[in-house]
């Protein structure tokens, strides 16, 4: 069931890689790779919890805070043209 999950979520992952690629827009694009890494932290969860390894939960978080701060500095950089 979790496997399917996960075979799932990256199909849809390479769904908005499209979106990436192709946006009108700088935010646009930005908002895919954001939604892109959510989806590996989702991903991240689901193969601790199928092979039961705890700590890729602990990788996951990590990785949500690193996903979330790139995020802000990316839009901030398209706003601003700077990142001071």
């Amino acid at each position: 069931m979790f496997n399917i999950a996960a075979i799932a979520i990256v199909l849809a992952a390479f769904l908005i890689l499209y979106r990436a690629i192709k946006g009108p827009m700088m935010y646009d694009r930005a908002l895919a790779i954001n939604i892109i890494g959510t989806k590996t932290v989702v991903i991240l969860a689901l193969i601790g919890f199928i092979y039961k390894r705890p700590h890729f939960l602990d990788i996951a978080l990590v990785y949500a805070l690193i996903n979330f701060i790139a995020t802000f500095a990316i839009l901030k950089y398209i706003e601003r043209d700077r990142l001071d």
